[in-house]
């Protein structure tokens, strides 16, 4: 081995970086002049180092699988822990639920309780949204031979939609409950008052007619009341919003603004039917807006499903 001296190696080391310059700008210089020269070198490096990058190539990939390996074990160890928790949660509760179903099974037979029919439903898929006698209404395509009736709740995923209000052999329309005729007599869970959901043709029906005494809270929920036999109790219809002070209104948990697929169930009500359209006149008697159906009872409140309440508190 040469032993350089200190100088020397001073001047070689501020050297290297002007003559690696140099050669590069040299290299650049050949492969202007002659690129098919250059590009025949490159192509020499680059079959002379192949080689070299598949050895390597090899080992790294499957260091890479072994570091996603134990990484995924970090992760099913993670998950597991997780689901053990989750398990342990579930246990307890199916044990609370065991409990619960015993004792309203127990008190069920105490009442004497009587299960109601379950509802029969028929399946429509929504083809439009715009147009017939109601400014919020949906028409759905059902398949031929299906028995459907005036007065059906239609229900989506999440919640009430609205009533059948025309029936077709092949279609059936429904009023959401956002029309400005649509009434919906409703009971807010917290406070257990009633109330009424009155459309008005907005994304967010109004909350009308609850007593003085209560005032409905922010977020609570807002399910159907069976007051005058149109709809069955607890349907979730919302939760209550305040637009501002005692302008209360519910945001309906059904996707009105996009319907898509509904479900019609009949519950076997005999409550009012909605008008085939608003302002009917009356074949009996021309020039007059036909009278409203017979109400079994005067506390079913009939003016605020018919669509003819006085403007109530909201």
């Amino acid at each position: 081995m040469f032993r350089l001296s200190i100088q020397l190696r001073q001047a070689l080391s501020k050297l290297t970086l002007p003559l690696l310059i140099g050669l590069a700008c040299v290299v650049m210089l050949l492969g202007q002049a002659d690129r098919r020269l250059a590009e025949q070198a490159r192509v020499a490096v680059s079959d002379s180092v192949a080689p070299f990058y598949a050895l390597l190539a090899t080992p790294i990939e499957q260091l890479r699988g072994v570091g996603d390996q134990a990484r995924s074990l970090v992760d099913v160890a993670r998950q597991n822990e997780r689901l053990r928790a989750e398990n342990d949660r579930l246990r307890r509760w199916y044990d609370v639920a065991l409990a619960l179903a015993a004792e309203n099974a127990t008190l069920k037979a105490n009442l004497h309780w009587m299960p109601e029919p379950t509802p029969s439903f028929v399946t429509a898929r929504a083809v439009a949204d715009a147009s017939g006698i109601y400014a919020r209404s949906v028409l759905l395509s059902v398949a031929p031979g299906r028995s459907l009736s005036k007065g059906m709740v239609a229900i989506d995923a999440a919640g009430l939609v609205g009533r059948v209000t025309e029936v077709g052999a092949r279609s059936a329309r429904v009023m959401l409950i956002t029309d400005m005729t649509s009434r919906v007599p409703v009971t807010l869970e917290a406070s257990h008052a009633n109330a009424i959901v009155t459309g008005t043709n907005a994304a967010a029906p109004r909350l009308m007619d609850y007593p003085e005494e209560i005032r409905p809270e922010e977020g609570e929920r807002v399910v159907t009341s069976s007051v005058a036999g149109a709809f069955p109790a607890g349907l979730p219809v919302g939760t209550v919003h305040y637009l501002g002070p005692n302008e209360a209104v519910v945001e309906p948990y059904a996707q009105l603004d996009h319907v898509t697929v509904l479900r019609l169930f009949d519950y076997g009500l005999s409550g009012i039917v909605p008008p085939e359209a608003p302002g009917h006149v009356s074949p009996e008697r021309p020039g007059r807006i036909a009278p409203p159906s017979p109400i079994q009872s005067p506390s079913q409140a009939p003016h605020a499903l018919l669509g003819t309440a006085p403007v109530g508190r909201g």
